[in-house]
C-alpha cells in the first residue's frame, strides 16, 4: 500500500533528499510530503516553485522488480496523476506529456521525477493545486496552470494527494505484473504529444506516439521514426 508511513514536514529542502536520505529504514510504499520545498527540483535540475501551502508535494518510495525498467516508471506515475487530476477537477482533460509532465490545455500542471539509488526509486510528484495566477511562474518553459486556476475555485490538497496515491498504486501494481504493456492503451490515449510538431535536443518533426519501452516515436523529414530515449521536447507551431 502506497502512503504508509506518511513522512510530513513543513518545509524542507526537498522531499525527494527527504525520503532517500532515510530509504534503507523505510519500507517500500513510504511517502515523504511537505507545504514548501526551498530547494526542489525537476527533471534535468530545474528548479521547482511553491508557494507555501498551494502545492502537492511528495516522494514516494518504490522498489520495482529487477527485470523492470525504472526509467518507466516516470510514464507511469505521469498516467496515474493524469487520472487524479480528473478526479479532482471534473470536466478537465489531462494529457501525458512525454516523458515527465502532466498538462491541461497545453498548460503544465504536474511533473514527475523519478530518481534512483541502490534498488530504491524516489518518485518525486509535484502537482500544482491552489496557486492563482500571479503565483504561477511567468518565464516557464511550459505555461503553467493550477487546478484553482482551471477551475475558479481551491482544492484540498490531501484529497488531490489521496486521490494520487490511490491511481499509483493501482498503476504500479499493474506495471509489476505485467510492464509498460499493461498501461500503453491508457497512455496512447492520454498522449499529448501525438501526431504534432516537435523538436527534441534540436531534431524537428513530429511526435508519433510512444513504444512499448517508453520511448518516443518522432518522425523525421525523410519519413523515418527515431525512438528517443530522453530529452527535452518542445512544441512547435503546427504551421
Amino acid at each position: 500500500m502506497l502512503g504508509v508511513p506518511r513522512l510530513h514536514v513543513a518545509e524542507c529542502e526537498s522531499t525527494q533528499l527527504l525520503l532517500l536520505d532515510r530509504a534503507a529504514e523505510l519500507p517500500e510504499g513510504a511517502v515523504a510530503t511537505a507545504d514548501h520545498q526551498t530547494a526542489g527540483r525537476g527533471r534535468l535540475g530545474r528548479r521547482w516553485t511553491d508557494p507555501a501551502g498551494t502545492a502537492v508535494l511528495c516522494s514516494v518510495l518504490l522498489r520495482p522488480p529487477a527485470e523492470r525498467h525504472p526509467p518507466q516508471l516516470a510514464l507511469v506515475a505521469g498516467l496515474a496523476v493524469a487520472e487524479a487530476v480528473e478526479v479532482a477537477a471534473p470536466g478537465v482533460a489531462a494529457r501525458v506529456k512525454w516523458p515527465n509532465d502532466v498538462l491541461v490545455d497545453d498548460r503544465k500542471v504536474a511533473g514527475v521525477l523519478a530518481e534512483m539509488r541502490d534498488q530504491a526509486v524516489a518518485l518525486g510528484i509535484g502537482v500544482n493545486v491552489n496557486q492563482t495566477e500571479a503565483q504561477l511562474p511567468a518565464d516557464a518553459r511550459v505555461p503553467a496552470a493550477s487546478l484553482r486556476t482551471l477551475t475558479g475555485r481551491e482544492h484540498d490538497r490531501d484529497g488531490v494527494l489521496a486521490a494520487l496515491l490511490e491511481r499509483l498504486d493501482r498503476r504500479y501494481e499493474e506495471w509489476k505484473a505485467a510492464g509498460l504493456d499493461a498501461l500503453l492503451a491508457d497512455l496512447v490515449a492520454r498522449d499529448g504529444l501525438r501526431g504534432r510538431p516537435i523538436a527534441v535536443e534540436g531534431v524537428s518533426g513530429r511526435a508519433a506516439g510512444i513504444d512499448p519501452d517508453g520511448r518516443l516515436l518522432l518522425e523525421v523529414a525523410s519519413g523515418d521514426v527515431r525512438a528517443v530515449e530522453s530529452g527535452q521536447v518542445e512544441l512547435l507551431d503546427d504551421s
